[in-house]
């Protein structure tokens, strides 16, 4: 029998080749599964910031496009201010999403609305 990876206990089981005994088995389980509904809940928030932008983006460029639109001057120019703020916020919270995955996959740092047990805040 081999000894355990993580107390050196007597033991028969491996995870992924290393030997580890039922109780530490069970620990590891216990403390991976929060993290990995924390990882998920990351990627959906840039799977869902990444989408925004790219509509954000697309309509910018069907306004772009359409000018002259033959709207009068300051509704034209409002027109493109209004779309280029949506485009601007669009990308800033993709950037925000992609630092909160980065941040948790390099360091393990969990966000502290997903701390409290709260969904989605991207």
């Amino acid at each position: 029998m081999a000894q355990c990876a993580y107390c050196k206990k007597e033991t028969s089981l491996y995870e992924g080749g290393v030997p580890v005994c039922l109780e530490c088995a069970e620990g590891r389980d216990a403390k991976r599964e929060p993290n990995e509904i924390v990882r998920a809940i990351l990627i959906q928030d840039v799977v869902e910031a990444t989408t925004r932008a790219h509509a954000a983006s697309e309509a910018f460029s069907a306004v772009l496009a359409d000018v002259p639109s033959g709207l009068p001057h300051p509704d034209g120019r409002q027109r493109i201010y209004d779309i280029s703020r949506e485009l601007s916020a669009a990308r800033e919270q993709r950037m925000r999403a992609h630092k909160r995955l980065n941040e948790f996959l390099k360091s393990g740092t969990i966000p502290e609305d997903l701390k409290q047990g709260g969904g989605s805040a991207a």
